[in-house]
């Protein structure tokens, strides 16, 4: 076999394209990196790159070599992080910013009442998860079964809909059943964009028209604009329920299942923090 060391910087030059790129990623010099790459080949005995501009192209043998190679680095990361100890840095907790602002932050000081000695960092996404390629210790999403098999996967909750609107707007429309509805503004927001015609259908009324009204970039925006009164929204129950509480929204036609959940995604390594954090979730579901 090749000098490990060989066949890494060859990796990382090949996926970046530029020597100098793959040295800062290795924590090397460039020249080290040349020689590296260099040894290589003559190990090998074929050229792998050739001059591309300020960069380097793969030639055919590299292109070759490089998917394989990838593939074997992937494997290794994977199997050292399930036996390396949990560190003492921050846990970080990758969710959506409306799932941040609506439900994990008004309940997250019952986490540090728990566990004062463990910082938690929030992470604003709802991308697909890649635990060999994120920074996250642990991931909430929304999503349908079946779950993912590469990683622990631990429901939270189930999620429930319905249109949501302030009471303000409601004591305009008197809005009590769903035909009340074609007389409503509706809001609609882009992160998820079939929400009204798949409630409507649910509620075996796909008759109705659910493409006009305003739409909103965010999830966030779109609830916003509900308790602001400028029309009806379809709220998740979980992220809502607080506002119904406080008297900000109304949900005159109740809930029904969408079929989505709330759950955690982890990479299946032991570390406590993140077991802490994930039993501390599902008690906090519970009591929500």
């Amino acid at each position: 076999m090749p000098p490990l060391n060989a066949l890494r910087a060859f990796e990382a030059a090949a996926r970046h394209g530029r020597i100098v790129d793959a040295a800062a990623e290795l924590c090397v010099t460039h020249g080290a990196v040349s020689r590296q790459v260099k040894q290589l080949e003559q190990s090998l005995g074929v050229k792998l790159f050739r001059r591309a501009g300020t960069g380097v192209a793969l030639t055919e043998a590299g292109t070759r070599l490089l998917p394989a190679l990838s593939s074997a680095f992937d494997l290794i990361e994977t199997g050292v992080n399930r036996v390396r100890p949990s560190s003492d840095g921050a846990l970080l907790v990758s969710c959506s910013g409306t799932f941040i602002i609506r439900w994990l932050i008004p309940r997250l000081h019952g986490f540090r009442s728990r566990h004062p000695d463990i910082e938690i960092r929030l992470s604003e996404s709802d991308a697909p998860v890649d635990f060999a390629q994120d920074a996250a210790d642990l991931a909430i999403r929304t999503m349908r079964q079946p779950w993912p098999d590469d990683m622990i996967i631990t429901p939270i909750f189930g999620e429930e809909v319905g249109p949501v609107l302030s009471p303000e707007l409601q004591a305009d429309l008197d809005i009590r059943s769903v035909d009340d509805l074609a007389r409503a503004p509706l809001l609609h927001t882009e992160t998820r964009s079939t929400a009204w015609s798949d409630w409507l259908a649910a509620a075996g009324r796909s008759d109705l028209d659910a493409a006009s009204g305003d739409r909103f970039e965010h999830f966030y925006y779109m609830l916003q604009a509900a308790a602001s009164g400028l029309g009806v929204a379809i709220g998740p129950r979980p992220l809502v329920d607080d506002d119904i509480v406080i008297g900000r929204l109304v949900a005159p036609l109740g809930y029904i299942e969408s079929g989505y959940h709330y759950v955690v995604l982890r990479p299946d390594r032991e570390n406590a923090r993140v077991d802490a954090f994930v039993d501390w979730l599902v008690d906090a579901a519970v009591k929500a």
